[in-house]
């Protein structure tokens, strides 16, 4: 991709799972959300997939790939998983697989006022405001 066209790209769409720490309400992830658009410059949307519809989510298939390709394997510890991991293949990609040792806090969220500041940054589509949401960059 040239230095044009990467400039030329002014929205990205994630397209994403409707669990309980990624979803549409949650303070601590929208927040991390809006520091990300606002550091890269770019409006992004998050576009959930609806409750009970993993067949829909390539993540979802993809799981299911995994957990066919380490059948039988036992994983005794991190190393073991992420050596399975990153041999399997899906739709003829492999992955990339990467073990994050960062901790996030539990139970913390935001005050009403931090989230009004937020929320300034959202724009919720009226008809599906926990399923269509744009963040601008500040």
């Amino acid at each position: 991709m040239s230095t044009r066209e990467k400039e030329e790209i002014n929205l990205i769409q994630i397209k994403i799972d409707n669990g309980s720490e990624s979803s549409g309400v949650r303070t601590q992830f929208l927040k991390r959300m809006v520091e990300f658009a606002s550091k890269i410059q770019k409006k992004v949307q998050l576009l959930y997939f609806p409750p009970y519809h993993s067949k829909y989510n390539p993540i979802e298939r993809c799981w299911g790939i995994l957990e066919q390709h380490w059948n039988g394997a036992i994983l005794r510890d991190v190393e073991t998983m992420l050596a399975w991991a990153k041999t399997m293949t899906w739709k003829g990609l492999r992955p990339i697989v990467n073990f994050s040792e960062k901790v996030y806090e539990k139970g913390i969220s935001l005050t009403k006022k931090e989230m009004k500041n937020i929320e300034m940054h959202l724009g919720r589509n009226p008809d599906l405001p926990k399923w269509d949401i744009l963040i601008r960059p500040s």
